[in-house]
């Protein structure tokens, strides 16, 4: 095993060995488990809910669906954005980063295996949120053919196939907000801060995009193209607001990601 595998292996052992990741991990799955028995318990009558919920009765993998709409806008990001927050203000704050470069590992390999790792805990998160909808939703609901948002049905594979599609989608895009919390725990020594940081410009980009004044701002802003993961569950799917959510997601990846290893690599590590 090379020099990087193994730290690449140390840096997942950190983020998948804590309790407390342990503990964010349980409360994303929670939410599927609940909106299921909560569906479970007292079905919506008609359409008069949100589309994914009121189609739960009728296909289980919406369960999936509807936990990864609902958890989107705060419990996704926030996971990454802790994950990304504690990627170097953490070592720093414990006095490892010093010791961590004197080994020694050269700078932007430990830059690149940090957000490696960011990347790795968004995709696990994001599958993680939709398995455990589908496997209660399976459960409680059963499966069968599939209605999308135009209408027309899908058979299960089909349905599991543009579930996997949204799944990558998404992840893409929790990986932005992994380098944007890089770039952040790059420039303070406070774990904590850079999370809060990061969540601070992700619910501002959410509360920004609300505000039709600002309309001409709404094409930059990090969580404008996120819902766009709805083109997957159309007939034909929509393949350009996709690639434009991938393409934006990408730039800020590009971009900050540049901007961690452009700080990180002039910086003066004395903890």
């Amino acid at each position: 095993m090379s020099a990087v595998s193994r730290f690449l292996a140390s840096e997942l052992w950190l983020i998948f060995g804590r309790r407390r990741n342990w503990l964010g991990l349980a409360v994303l799955s929670a939410v599927p488990i609940i909106i299921a028995f909560a569906v479970k318990a007292n079905p919506p009558s008609g359409r008069g809910g949100p589309d994914f919920i009121s189609a739960i009765t009728e296909n289980g993998m919406f369960v999936a669906l509807a936990a990864l709409a609902i958890e989107l806008p705060l419990f996704l990001p926030l996971a990454v954005a802790t994950i990304s927050g504690d990627s170097i203000a953490g070592e720093a704050n414990l006095g490892t980063l010093r010791y961590l470069l004197a080994v020694p590992v050269h700078r932007t390999k430990l830059l690149a295996v940090k957000y490696a790792a960011i990347v790795i805990f968004a995709v696990a998160a994001t599958v993680l949120v939709a398995a455990v909808g589908l496997l209660f939703g399976l459960v409680l609901f059963g499966g069968g053919e599939a209605t999308l948002l135009s209408g027309r049905q899908v058979s299960m594979g089909e349905g599991l196939l543009r579930l996997l599609g949204i799944c990558a989608y998404l992840a893409v895009n929790l990986c932005a907000v992994g380098a944007i919390g890089l770039f952040v725990s790059s420039l303070t020594e406070q774990p904590i801060g850079a999370a809060i940081a990061t969540m601070i410009l992700t619910m501002g980009s959410f509360i920004l995009d609300a505000i039709q004044e600002l309309e001409w701002l709404h094409p930059y802003l990090l969580t404008h193209l996120w819902l766009n993961f709805g083109d997957l569950l159309r007939d034909p799917v929509g393949w350009d607001g996709v690639r434009s959510g991938l393409v934006h997601a990408g730039a800020y990846i590009v971009i900050f990601c540049a901007a961690a290893w452009a700080r990180f690599g002039t910086k003066d590590v004395t903890s």
